[in-house]
């Protein structure tokens, strides 16, 4: 490779799947040149062919995929031809890996620090009590608290987030020349992937390693990259300068994922108030009408006043309007550590409510407790203090019975869809799954509603013939979306449930949401590290923190008046926050 040439090129590549007994093009003629220690980011939506590429440099397409023209030439050598053998020895060293799904790409059964030392043993780049060391290092690099004793924690003991930065640890291990980064920060709250997105710039500026940044995500794109490819049906329809493709966009494509991208200044979808009786009925015993120990809004039952523009302020409606209350909930683990058994307090004091018909979110950053509180909330993880009521009653007081009724009336989607769909499943028996174990309808009307369902969430018909792992990451988490809503339930708790996807989807299925909302009366617990999607569909919000909730209040008084150091920071860690919308 001379001095004047990219260190990655792509010329003219294509790629083609062999499914149903014949050959689909998934990519067809991409050319791209990658310069040494700078960064392209291609973008684009779920199923348009920038994950395929990005597999197709590294020679890791599933089997029945396969480079049918084309160049992809790394330091002048043509990747497409060498022998698997010369590929294990690029892999890792020369060209370095942040897969996208973390649950399904750690194993489950080494610990973290071990995975990421393997890739070091791997190598030759360290062994023994340096490789303890630089695994050490790296998992402070990319943000994971007290490195050395996660480091040996199993995958089940991260949060989903902290999955994702153990995965970017095991990509930068060895050091290498070219990163490709698929979605690496889809689950990390904002304030995290701001530091590790500029420990990538980092290596970038130190050590002239170029990245290839696959997003769904054109903000973070132009913020982040120096050229910005997007990518459309398998084709680069616009390339160019990150700030010229942001600013002066020239495709169709283009502008219409910025205008699906969510802001801080975009509109509210959420669902208007509905009409308030004369007079809210008292609060039930064990309801005072004061703060919560969070230091929150308490559950009061004074209810909300509606703004003119279908806003809310104040507590959260307490009484007839109440479909959820949490009061005082706390969660506390053992943590195992060779002979040594400590505690970890991951929800601390938590109290809020979820009124019918509205959407209450609760952000903060990987590992704050905000999903333990949605695993508590489904009944998933037992409660170590404090009650949750559902309609009223203690969900500690039902027996198996109730427990299956309630499990009816609430519905998850979890951040993970490939782990929370049964490969084994169709999509169809997967959506229709929840009704037949409910008993609800025939065989017929369980098929119609799946159709139904897919419909909603902008699937094709064809889909419902389909096994999880044909589809894409955004593809399977609208699947997830129509199961949880097949039994029309009365809340939907919804960890993550959009950050997978990309922005046009990600568009459709809030607005879906919102609409569900209006018609059905559906309450919505809204779990997101993404404060921009948060402030569109949300009437109420508390950031929490370290297992606490610090700030509380109207999506307006959080982003506009935040009054917490903690949510200023998340806010100034947004990617292109103040975008015009």
């Amino acid at each position: 490779m001379t001095s004047t040439e990219p260190l990655l090129a792509l010329r003219d590549l294509s790629v083609a799947f062999r499914t149903g007994g014949r050959e689909v093009t998934a990519v067809r003629n991409v050319s791209l040149d990658v310069p040494a220690g700078r960064t392209l980011a291609i973008v684009g939506e779920s199923g348009s062919g920038k994950s395929t590429t990005a597999a197709a440099v590294n020679r890791l397409l599933p089997d029945n995929g396969r480079i049918t023209t084309g160049q992809v030439l790394f330091e002048g050598r043509d990747l497409a031809r060498l022998r698997e053998r010369e590929m294990v020895a690029v892999r890792g060293a020369g060209i370095g890996l942040v897969p996208q799904d973390p649950m399904s790409n750690l194993n489950p059964l080494m610990r973290i620090g071990d995975q990421i030392a393997e890739a070091l043993l791997v190598h030759g780049r360290a062994a023994g009590r340096d490789a303890r060391a630089e695994v050490v290092r790296l998992l402070e690099m990319v943000g994971i608290p007290d490195p050395a004793r996660r480091a040996g924690q199993y995958p089940h003991e991260f949060s989903g987030g902290m999955r994702q930065r153990a995965l970017i640890a095991m990509g930068l291990a060895c050091r290498p020349r070219l990163l490709i980064a698929d979605e690496p920060t889809s689950a990390l709250d904002v304030t995290v992937q701001r530091r590790v997105l500029d420990q990538l710039a980092g290596l970038t500026s130190e050590m002239g390693t170029a990245v290839v940044l696959i997003t769904h995500d054109l903000a973070l794109a132009a913020e982040r990259a120096d050229t910005v490819a997007v990518m459309y049906r398998g084709e680069i329809v616009e390339t160019g300068p990150a700030a010229e493709i942001l600013a002066r966009p020239r495709h169709d494509y283009t502008r219409r994922l910025l205008a699906a991208a969510p802001s801080l200044t975009s509109r509210s979808i959420a669902a208007p108030a509905p009409a308030r009786p004369a007079a809210d009925p008292p609060a039930g015993p064990g309801a005072p009408d004061e703060p919560g120990p969070s230091g929150g809004p308490g559950v009061s039952g004074r209810g909300l006043a509606a703004a003119p523009d279908g806003t809310t302020s104040g507590t959260v409606p307490g009484g007839a309007g109440e479909l959820v209350r949490v009061e005082d909930l706390r969660k506390v683990f053992p943590l195992r550590s060779g002979g040594t058994v400590t505690e970890f307090t991951a929800v601390d004091g938590v109290s809020f409510t979820v009124p019918r018909g509205r959407t209450v979110s609760i952000v903060g950053e990987s590992g704050s407790g905000k999903s333990t509180t949605a695993n508590l909330l489904l009944g998933l993880t037992e409660v170590t203090a404090g009650r949750i009521l559902f309609d009223g009653t203690d969900l500690a007081a039902l027996g198996r019975r109730d427990l299956f009724a309630f499990r009816r009336r609430v519905q998850p989607v979890f951040q993970n869809p490939y782990a929370s769909l049964d490969p084994r499943y169709t999509v169809e028996k997967s959506i229709t799954e929840p009704l037949r174990v409910h008993r609800v309808g025939d065989r017929a009307s369980r098929r119609a509603a799946a159709a139904r369902l897919l419909d909603q969430v902008s699937l094709p018909a064809a889909t419902a013939g389909r096994y999880p792992h044909e589809l894409s990451g955004g593809q399977r988490q609208r699947v997830a979306i129509a199961r949880a809503l097949a039994l029309s339930p009365e809340l939907v708790v919804l960890d993550e449930a959009v950050s997978a996807l990309d922005v046009i989807v990600q568009a459709q299925i809030l607005e879906l949401l919102a609409e569900l909302q209006r018609e059905l009366g559906l309450g919505y617990l809204f779990i997101s590290h993404d404060l921009a999607v948060v402030r569109m569909i949300s009437h109420h919000v508390h950031v929490m923190r370290e297992g606490r909730i610090v700030e509380s209040g109207t999506p307006a008084e959080i982003f506009d008046a935040p009054r917490d150091p903690y949510t200023r920071e998340l806010l100034a860690a947004i990617p292109g926050a103040r975008r015009a919308a």
